[in-house]
């Protein structure tokens, strides 16, 4: 009876121990406060992202008024619409656009070096449109400079189904889409630890998220900035090889189980 009760001892705690939690793997559920279908508040309203060392821009000039369109050309980024419009082609703007240096500096025609290290994506487009105005260009001209970034860089280290550097040509994306758009998160994958690593001017910053609460959508960290690292955690029961699907933690499971019974009855039959 003592040998009976220490098998079934060992195969329920094995079996409790590799099965992975449905509430550790499953997206988004309502908390104990929120009802099902019920409208969540989303605050989409971020900081402002700051430029950093190697963001590649694009820069286009236009203008309502017949003005030199020979200076206005050298600004614009041969097939700048193509890339900004197809991943395939996306490397003419890398070669082509305007990479903010190790200096914080990016070199443009007419007007030289500038400082955009540290400025928003709307306030280089003032400065530049203030320069050109007031250099090139009568106020009459009506000049419109368009300074966009390079597409919406992230990188997925960890648990998950494609690792690597991501770029998709958005402007906004959550950590859910980036995540989906990335091949998602195996099942052995730890959804409610998963890690945001963050650059800020003062230095790098890791903040949690947990994607198994429906609330997280208003979390600050919900949507991702540019050069985003998203890290997500392996749960216990990969380290012990189960809980993939369930012939493997059946499997497992019946291989030890079979193990110990095996020992038991060598013991068993040596201690007789």
């Amino acid at each position: 009876m003592h040998s009976k009760s220490l098998l079934l001892l060992v195969f329920v705690v094995i079996a409790t121990a590799s099965c992975v939690p449905i509430s550790k793997i499953t997206y988004l559920q309502e908390s104990g406060t929120s009802k099902n279908d019920s409208l969540i508040e989303v605050r989409r309203v971020q900081s402002p992202y700051r430029l950093q060392i190697n963001d590649v821009l694009s820069i286009q000039i236009k203008s309502d008024k017949d003005v030199d369109t020979e200076l206005i050309s050298s600004f614009t980024i041969s097939n700048n619409n193509s890339a900004n419009n197809n991943p395939q082609q996306g490397s003419a703007l890398y070669f082509n656009g305007y990479t903010i240096d190790i200096h914080g500096d990016i070199r443009v025609p007419e007007l030289g070096k500038i400082k955009a290290i540290g400025m928003t994506v709307e306030e280089l487009q003032d400065y530049i449109t203030k320069e050109l105005t007031e250099k090139y260009f009568k106020p009459e001209a009506k000049i419109f400079v368009t300074v966009k970034l390079d597409g919406l860089r992230y990188t997925m280290v960890g648990e998950v189904t494609s690792p690597g550097q991501k770029r998709i040509l958005r402007e906004q994306i959550s950590i859910v889409e980036a995540i989906a758009d990335g091949g998602g998160v195996p099942i052995t994958g730890d959804l409610t630890d998963v890690k945001i690593v963050r650059q800020y001017p003062e230095g790098v910053r890791t903040h949690t998220v947990d994607l198994t609460r429906l609330d997280v959508v208003n979390s600050p960290y919900y949507f991702l900035r540019p050069n985003d690292m998203i890290v997500v955690n392996p749960l216990p029961q990969k380290s012990i090889g189960t809980g993939t699907t369930g012939l493997s933690t059946f499997t497992t499971i019946l291989s030890v189980f079979t193990a110990t019974v095996g020992t038991v009855l060598l013991i068993n039959s040596l201690s007789n």
